[in-house]
């Protein structure tokens, strides 16, 4: 029995795992040079494909708590790492936000269109 369920809770655990063919294609799409993995842009992205596996698990098991606090501390790790993306190399942090269609990119976007409103409207005729 109690085999059985060690079994049944490792093979719980896999399905949450990123795979190393899904790891390496995540890692070539982002990564800023040929021998790249660990940039902000790698870990971002693998941190996102980690929390959208972690988020399906939890709405299958919404008591699984332990699982649960995982998921706040890969969010919050995502969250520094945009922070720090954004303030070091802007161009490449919308760019990032837009592949992943993270909502701090509408943000973003808000920002510079309304940017662009005003450099229309103070532009003499």
């Amino acid at each position: 029995m109690f085999f059985i369920c060690l079994f049944i809770n490792f093979m719980l655990c896999f399905d949450l795992m990123i795979t190393k063919t899904k790891k390496r294609k995540l890692v070539k799409e982002f990564q800023v040079h040929d021998t790249d993995s660990g940039s902000a842009q790698v870990q971002i992205a693998l941190l996102t494909q980690r929390i959208k596996e972690l988020s399906a698990h939890l709405r299958k098991n919404p008591k699984d708590n332990h699982s649960r606090r995982g998921l706040l501390k890969m969010v919050n790790q995502r969250r520094r790492l945009l922070k720090f993306l954004q303030r070091v190399d802007e161009k490449n942090y919308n760019s990032i936000t837009r592949k992943l269609t993270l909502k701090k990119f509408k943000k973003a976007v808000l920002s510079i269109d309304a940017e662009k409103r005003v450099e229309k409207n103070a532009e003499p005729k």
